[in-house]
């Protein structure tokens, strides 16, 4: 075992949190209440799927329903994350566009077979990616056009296309998005052991299974990746996902 559940584990992560809402609060950075939030949520949430987790993985009917819920939250983080009103669930393209491909072309070439124990986790790291990729891409596509608002009048002024004026100033910097899985990727085995790896290793499989295991999901993950900011930085361009004007 990895890390023993005990009460000593409950102490440590208490005094992990706590130092992480300290340090936000003492930067300023505005995150404190968020950070507390996010690892109460986390312990509940994993509670919860750690009792369903023998019940889903058994039974078809559960283990879509799970799936679905999984991608059901992220479209609803996401979008939310990106802005405040009714156009958030638009993330659901960007989310579900890459992710939906992969999963089927996993299950219909046998990769991955149709059982709980090895689609659910899969599919939760492929929809955690596109999430992230989703979130950065369109915030940081939709803070650099209001910036340069000035910019994207100036492009339609000279004939450009409100679309294409938008992506003039939007591409660059939503291609941003990409840089956390490409660094994690280029840096794989020298850096760190992503979790996969290690995970294979502790469940009994081989260095080379791990590591081919750990290749793919890396792999799937830059190829969800690159279509969920394609595809925000096009519903961006668009107008399809905005915020209001203040």
């Amino acid at each position: 075992m990895l890390l023993p559940v005990n009460v000593t584990l409950g102490v440590v992560l208490a005094v992990l949190l706590a130092f992480a809402a300290a340090v936000a609060a003492w930067a300023s950075l505005g995150r404190s209440r968020e950070i507390v939030v996010a690892g109460l949520r986390a312990t509940v949430q994993l509670a919860a799927v750690s009792a369903l987790i023998g019940w889903v993985v058994h039974s078809l009917a559960p283990l879509l329903g799970f799936v679905a819920l999984m991608f059901a939250v992220a479209v609803r983080t996401a979008g939310r994350r990106i802005t405040g009103n009714r156009t958030w669930w638009w993330a659901a393209l960007p989310v579900g566009a890459g992710v939906v491909p992969v999963v089927v072309a996993l299950l219909l070439t046998g990769l991955v077979p149709l059982r709980g124990i090895a689609l659910i986790p899969v599919t939760g790291i492929l929809i955690g990616g596109a999430l992230t990729a989703t979130v950065l891409g369109g915030r940081r596509a939709l803070d650099e056009i209001a910036v340069r608002h000035g910019e994207v009048e100036a492009g339609m002024a000279l004939g450009l296309l409100d679309r294409d004026a938008r992506l003039e100033i939007a591409r660059p910097v939503a291609a941003d998005a990409l840089l956390p899985g490409l660094d994690q990727t280029r840096t794989v085995g020298l850096v760190t052991l992503p979790g996969a790896f290690v995970g294979m290793l502790l469940g009994g499989a081989s260095p080379v299974e791990a590591g081919a295991v750990q290749l793919f999901v890396l792999v799937a993950l830059m190829a969800v990746q690159v279509v969920a900011v394609a595809l925000v930085l096009e519903l961006v361009a668009r107008g399809v996902l905005r915020r209001d004007q203040v």
